[in-house]
């Protein structure tokens, strides 16, 4: 693989428009402190803004985003916009949960009239390729602006909402803006499998590691240049002010939105590219709870998984013995027994390789463990190994052995298209 010039270009294109004072919409805050008395990240949005829009200059805009698209006064970008004469915008898209964030976990709001701007929303929702291109066509948009918070995992789906939308504008002959904000979980490193093609969904599209160590527009990059199946499109991105590849989210000075219903905190961001994979498991992953992802358990688990997991010694975390009763999803209304994780260090903590240890420890301790029918852990993994390696005993160890040539491989792409040092 390797970098698209062009990406690079429209990345240096988007920075050379924006000036450094501070002006329009959440620029108020703009000089904010951070932890430590720091100088708060700036966001893509909030450069742009500052710069009065000019890189949208005489387009008819239309913006994917949900709630987590904020100014830094906690407004939302689509509030900000709609009523200053700077920026014509004209559509609204919706991802997975909707613009609004009114959907659970596989839902969206579908075609409406947002009543606070009275701005059409179209529903991007399980829509790609040639219909989503339609969808641009038909909102008459000349750019589409992607402005919404990740998670840092390749199975949190907005990032292949990026790249369906990236692509469909590519068709539909549209230019693509990308407004960064901070990997919550840093950029550091790049842990766990790498897609296989072969398994690829809406929770994995393209062949990335399992928590990627990106931003959007990184990986805006990453896609424009050696994923699109439609060729690359009009792609400009604008960078972050402020931001350094160890911040935390806390380390930002940037308010948490969470950017679904299961995502309340930071925390949860933390061991969710671990802890996601007990969805392809008959164990509840912690929906239901208010500490989703950070409670895993199911009916006829007690102490023993809690004790084989911290046997392990796992480096930045410990497991307590916990019990739960879901208020909806799996085991809804039922008193479960299983392990609350506990991060100590998350300078040390690993969340691909705790949530493999788990995985390998609920197996052993519980003999009711099993995977979803459908096979839907080898989807989250991207690949058969881990599923077909944990029935055959490996321990942990060899399974996060299985993908570091792999992993190796992904890390090399990825430095190329790393825009923060």
């Amino acid at each position: 693989m390797t970098l698209s010039r062009r990406g690079v270009l429209a990345a240096g294109g988007a920075m050379g428009a924006l000036a450094a004072t501070a002006a329009g919409p959440g620029a108020a805050a703009a000089a904010g402190r951070g932890p430590g008395g720091r100088s708060r990240v700036r966001t893509g949005f909030e450069r742009l803004a500052a710069d009065g829009y000019r890189l949208l200059a005489g387009q008819r805009v239309g913006i994917v985003t949900n709630p987590t698209g904020i100014t830094s006064d906690v407004g939302h970008i689509v509030d900000a916009m709609h009523p200053d004469d700077r920026v014509n915008l004209t559509a609204v898209f919706g991802p997975e949960h909707g613009f609004r964030g009114t959907a659970q976990a596989g839902g969206s709001e579908g075609r409406y009239d947002d009543p606070a701007t009275g701005l059409p929303v179209h529903d991007t929702y399980l829509k790609s390729g040639q219909p989503l291109a339609d969808v641009f066509t038909a909102s008459g948009v000349d750019t589409v602006v992607f402005d919404i918070q990740d998670a840092g995992a390749r199975f949190y789906t907005y990032i292949w909402t990026l790249y369906d939308c990236m692509e469909a504008a590519a068709l539909a002959g549209k230019r693509f803006v990308v407004l960064d904000r901070p990997n919550p979980v840093t950029g550091r490193a790049a842990l766990g499998p790498v897609l296989d093609p072969a398994f690829a969904t809406f929770v994995g599209r393209r062949e990335i590691a399992q928590a990627h160590g990106m931003t959007v527009a990184e990986l805006a990059l990453l896609f424009n240049a050696e994923f699109l199946s439609a060729g690359p499109v009009d792609l400009d991105v604008v960078k972050m002010s402020g931001w350094r590849r160890t911040d935390f989210f806390d380390g930002t000075g940037l308010p948490w939105v969470p950017p679904s219903p299961n995502m309340p905190t930071p925390d949860t961001a933390l061991v969710y590219p671990g802890t996601c994979l007990f969805e392809g498991t008959n164990l509840s992953e912690g929906r239901g709870t208010t500490r989703p992802f950070e409670l895993l358990g199911a009916e006829g688990i007690d102490h023993r998984w809690a004790a084989a997991a911290n046997a392990l010694e796992l480096p930045g975390v410990a497991f307590r013995e916990a019990y739960f009763a879901p208020s909806f999803s799996k085991f809804e209304g039922k008193t479960v027994g299983g392990v609350q994780v506990h991060v100590q260090d998350r300078e040390a903590f690993d969340p691909v390789r705790t949530g493999i240890a788990l995985l390998v420890t609920a197996k052993r301790t519980w003999s009711g463990f099993a995977w979803r029918a459908d096979n839907w852990i080898d989807k989250l993994t991207g690949n058969t190994r881990v599923r077909t390696m944990i029935d055959a005993g490996a321990d942990t160890d060899e399974v996060v052995g299985a993908w570091e040539e792999d992993l190796a491989a992904f890390r090399r792409v990825r430095r190329e298209f790393l825009l923060y040092r």
